[in-house]
């Protein structure tokens, strides 16, 4: 079953599972990057780096598939964008959280609260970012 298979508002363990799986896939493949690009002076090192890396990535989706998916339910408006924008919101005040910045915070709410907005959007408008033109 994928994300955009149930309803918005419904589903919300296996929403948040999907993008809590979908995050802490995205968190090893950066974790791994950031290994190759900055090498650490030991494998405990590396093994710290990726483990931090990770868990916030599988955090941050979890956060956002639970209060996108709660915000649907508690506005009674499943299949507004802005659910999506206070997903991603409340996933940037998180990272936020964990870095101890204020700033942090506000730019990852914004950013990733519009990320996931346009996404919705995209997804309700029929967007298409591959594919061949439309004529």
């Amino acid at each position: 079953m994928g994300y955009w298979d149930s309803p918005e508002g419904t589903n919300c363990v296996e929403k948040t599972w999907i993008t809590t799986k979908l995050a802490t896939a995205l968190g090893l493949v950066g974790s791994a990057y950031q290994i190759v690009a900055f090498q650490p002076e030991s494998a405990l090192e590396a093994l710290q780096k990726a483990t931090g890396a990770t868990v916030a990535m599988a955090s941050m989706g979890a956060i956002f598939g639970m209060v996108t998916c709660l915000s649907a339910q508690v506005r009674e408006a499943p299949d507004e964008p802005l659910n999506y924008f206070i997903g991603g919101c409340a996933s940037g005040i998180f990272l936020g959280a964990r870095n101890h910045s204020v700033m942090t915070g506000t730019s990852a709410c914004l950013g990733l609260g519009t990320l996931a907005f346009l996404t919705k959007v995209g997804k309700m408008d029929g967007w298409k970012i591959t594919g061949p033109p439309k004529l």
